[in-house]
This record gives C-alpha cells, structure tokens and sequence, in this order.
C-alpha cells in the first residue's frame, strides 16, 4: 500500500496528461461531444461489469446520489465537454492542458475557507510559482494564428471551474462514496447528458478507423476508468491543496506528447514557464 501510495500521483499524471492528445487523435473521425458521450457509457458499463465481479456495493444512500450528481456533471460534464470541445475548435492540446492546471491555485484558497485545510508559506510559494509558469507558457501564444479563440478559452475556462468544484465536493461530501459504484453512476449521468446535447446539436458523426478505435479504447479504459479512479483514490487520502498541485505537472508532459505526435512547438520562454510549474508542485508536495 505505501509503495502504490508513493506511485500513484506519478502514475495518474503521466495518463491525465495524455487525455488532451487522445482529444485530438479522436477528432479526426468524430464530433467531440458525441466522442466523449460514447467513451462515458462505454466506460460506465465495463466499471458496472468489473463492480458486480468484485463484488463491490451497487447501492447508493439519497446523499451519495446527490453528491454523485454534482461531482459527476461538474467532473465529466463541464471539465471534460469544455476541454473536448475548446480541442474541437482548434485550441492546441498541450496549452489546453496548462491553462486547466491553474485549478490548484483555485482549490488551494478554496479549502482553506470551506475544508479548514492548512496553507503553508511554502505551498502559497508554489502555487504563485506554478501560477507564474502558466502565465509564461500560455502568453506568447494568444496570436492570431495560435488556435485560441474567444470561443475555446471561455470553454477552458469553464472547465477549469469544473474541475475545482469538483474537487472541492469529493473532499467535503464525496469521500464515504464507494469509489467503483460511484464513479459508474457519474459516468453514466454525465454521457447522457453529453449524448442529450449532442442529439439536440445534429452533432453524432463517429466513424470507426483504426485511429478511432484505439482513441476510443485508450479514452475509456485508461483516462477515464483507471485515471478517474487515481484522482478519486488519491483525494480521499490526501489534502486537496497536495493532490490538485499534481495539476501543475500534467502540462510538461501534454506538452511534450503534443509537440512530439502534432508538432506543437513551445516559445523559449514556455520552456521557463514548464520549468516554473514543476518547481511550484515540488513546494506544494513536500510541504
């Protein structure tokens, strides 16, 4: 247990990270939303499966349900559909990545407030230093030929809010959940809200190809089953401020994946801005 507790935040960032680059691989033969749809109810039915073979609990109390609801559509609704669609629209998967990791900074204030979680002079450190680094990754590409568009940040933006919110409620009303059943039963609400939308949007083109399938493939059974259960796990035995830290350093490894499959170059000074991040998270952790 002390070894998977040592591994585990490294082994859920190196797979976070690569969700923003599965986004961009999917597009190619699909609409977003409708993608993300499919991988939610696909992933809800395998966790289903593999719940029921574990013989795991299948059964909610009232407030589990209302807390599920809420994590749920703040988690994989808006967090995941603003991140998916700010892609779609042609914001590059690597600075997508480095602008939803300024949640830390948002979750960190946050729970000293509504969690009563202590906030070091170290961690207030590094979160300004991780805060610094975003700013000095993501500046030099607001251009007109960057992808980014007033469209594609506000939906980043949102799903930057998705994810605090989300994060805030595991810690204040999520944590007696049983993990598997409940992460089943968030999936499962928000790929049909997902699917809903897309309907209501004539937007549900999804072609089967080689690429697709293994996007499809890597999308359900590695950034949503075993990365959504990570970040789960890791929340219910950590401190908000320690775990959302570990934001900070999806964006080196987004950006590195992204620049090595679709060739997303990085200014200089976003190498600095890289470096800034890691060394903010460092604080944080060992605080």
């Amino acid at each position: 247990m002390k070894k998977l507790a040592l591994a585990a935040p490294w082994i859920f960032t190196l797979i976070w990270s690569s969700g923003f680059v599965v986004a961009k691989y999917g597009f190619e033969d699909s609409d977003s939303l409708y993608f993300l749809a499919l991988r939610l109810l696909l992933a809800a039915v395998i966790l289903f499966l593999l719940t029921v073979a574990l013989r795991q609990p299948l059964t909610l109390s009232q407030e589990d349900i209302y807390a599920t609801v809420l994590i749920g559509l703040s988690l994989h609704g808006l967090y995941l559909g603003g991140v998916w669609y700010a892609i779609e629209l042609g914001a590059p998967a690597g600075l997508s990545s480095v602008i939803t990791s300024m949640q830390p900074i948002l979750v960190s204030v946050l729970a000293v407030r509504l969690l009563a979680e202590p906030l070091t002079k170290k961690q207030i450190a590094g979160l300004f230093l991780g805060l610094s680094g975003v700013v000095l990754v993501v500046l030099p590409k607001l251009t007109g030929t960057s992808g980014f568009t007033a469209e594609s940040l506000a939906l980043l933006f949102v799903a930057l809010a998705g994810s605090t919110i989300a994060t805030l409620l595991q810690k204040k009303i999520g944590r007696d959940i049983p993990l598997m059943i409940g992460t089943t039963y968030q999936f499962l609400l928000a790929g049909i809200v997902m699917l809903a939308i897309s309907i209501a949007r004539s937007r549900t083109r999804f072609e089967l190809t080689h690429t697709s399938f293994w996007a499809m493939a890597w999308a359900v059974l590695v950034t949503s089953i075993a990365a959504i259960l990570l970040l789960l796990w890791l929340l219910n035995h950590g401190t908000a401020a320690k775990v959302s830290s570990l934001l900070y350093l999806v964006p080196p490894m987004a950006v590195l994946q992204a620049y090595v499959l679709f060739q997303e170059k990085v200014a200089p000074i976003g190498i600095i801005g890289i470096a800034l991040t890691a060394l903010g998270v460092a604080l944080v952790i060992q605080s």
